[in-house]
C-alpha cells in the first residue's frame, strides 16, 4: 500500500521515521541494530535520505531494501536533484520502481557543503517541482511526497512566496507534504491554514525532531532556521550541565508537541530520529506515540 493510500484510509494518525544511510563500515552494524530495535515502534512507513551526491541509487536503495527485509512496510527512498542529470534520475528512479518500491520522496536537495547556492547538474533540474513532474510522468502510479517549510525555506524571500512554490510541487503531482522540523506547533498550524487558503489540499504531515541537546539545536539551525520557544530554551539552558536532564527536557517537549498536533488534526507524525533508535523508546515519548496509534 502506498503512503497516500494509508493517509486516506488510516483510522489513526500515521507514525513514520526517517533513516539516513550510514557513512562508514563501522556505522553499518550500529545502523542495523537500531533499525531492528525500531521495528518495535511499528511505524506505518519509513523514508531513507539520499546517499552522497543526492543519488537515490546506491546507499539509499540498498538501505531501503535492507529495511524492507527487516519487515518495514511502505519504505520511501528519497530522490533529489543534486548532481543528477535527467538520464541519471531516470535510471535511478526506474531502479527504485523495478525493486518494487511504491513511494518516493522528491526533493531539490541542499547545495553541497561549503556552497550557498544550489546549482543544477548539466541537463538536471533546478527545482523540486520539475522533479515531481518528471516522476509523475515517468511513474504515474508511484506515490510522491515532497517537503514543506512551516517557517519558510532558507532561500525564499517570504513564506507566502514559499507556499506558492509548494503549490507548484503539488500541482505537478505530489501526493502529500512532510514538513521540515519545527519546535513551536503554532508554526505548523498557521502553515497548514495558509496552505489551505492557497488551494493546497493534500495531507500535510508534521516533521518533528525530538531534541536531545542545545548543541543539536544549534547544529540543525545552520541549515534550516526555526523558532526555539523561550520556555524550551530556558529549560534546556538550565539543564546544560546535566545531559540526562537536558535529554528528558527535549523529549518531554516532543511528547507534548505530538499530543497537541494529533489533537489539532495532524494526519500523522514524521520523526527525524537521526538514526537514534533509543530516542523513540524514551518512556514518555513512546507512551505518547502508542496513544497515537491506539495501542
Amino acid at each position: 500500500m502506498t503512503v497516500i493510500q494509508k493517509l486516506k484510509t488510516a483510522k489513526h494518525p500515521l507514525i513514520s521515521v526517517e533513516f539516513f544511510p550510514p557513512k562508514t563500515g563501522a556505522a553499518q552494524d550500529i545502523f542495523t541494530k537500531g533499525a531492528v530495535e525500531l521495528t518495535g515502534l511499528k511505524s506505518d512507513f519509513v523514508s531513507v535520505t539520499c546517499g552522497a551526491g543526492g543519488s537515490a541509487a546506491g546507499p539509499t536503495l540498498e538501505i531501503s531494501k535492507r529495511l524492507r527485509g527487516l519487515g518495514y512496510d511502505s519504505v520511501m527512498p528519497h530522490c533529489t536533484c543534486v548532481g543528477m542529470s535527467r538520464a541519471e534520475l531516470a535510471r535511478s528512479t526506474d531502479e527504485i520502481a523495478a525493486q518494487g518500491f511504491q513511494n518516493i520522496m522528491a526533493l531539490r536537495g541542499d547545495p553541497p557543503r561549503g556552497e550557498k547556492l544550489f546549482k543544477p547538474a548539466a541537463d538536471g533540474f533546478r527545482y523540486a517541482a520539475e522533479l515531481v513532474s518528471f516522476l509523475r510522468e515517468r511513474h504515474p502510479k508511484i506515490c510522491i511526497g515532497t517537503a514543506g517549510y512551516p517557517e519558510k525555506h532558507p532561500e525564499a524571500p517570504d513564506l507566502k512566496t514559499d507556499i506558492l512554490h509548494l503549490k507548484e510541487k503539488v500541482n505537478a503531482g505530489a501526493d502529500f507534504i512532510t514538513t521540515q522540523l519545527f519546535l513551536d506547533n503554532r508554526a505548523y498550524f498557521e502553515f497548514v491554514e495558509k496552505c489551505r487558503a492557497a488551494g493546497i489540499t493534500v495531507p500535510i504531515v508534521p516533521g518533528l525532531l525530538p531534541v536531545i541537546s542545545l548543541e543539536q539545536i544549534n547544529r540543525m539551525r545552520t541549515f534550516c532556521d526555526f523558532h526555539v520557544p523561550a520556555e524550551l530554551l530556558k529549560n534546556l539552558e538550565a539543564a546544560q550541565n546535566d545531559p540526562v536532564q537536558m535529554e528528558r527536557t527535549g523529549l518531554s517537549w516532543a511528547s507534548e508537541q505530538i499530543s497537541e498536533l494529533v489533537e489539532g488534526g495532524a494526519p500523522g507524525i514524521h520523526l527525524y530520529l537521526l538514526n537514534r533508535a533509543q530516542t523513540a523508546f524514551y518512556p514518555e515519548l513512546f507512551a505518547c506515540l502508542s496513544r497515537v496509534r491506539g495501542r
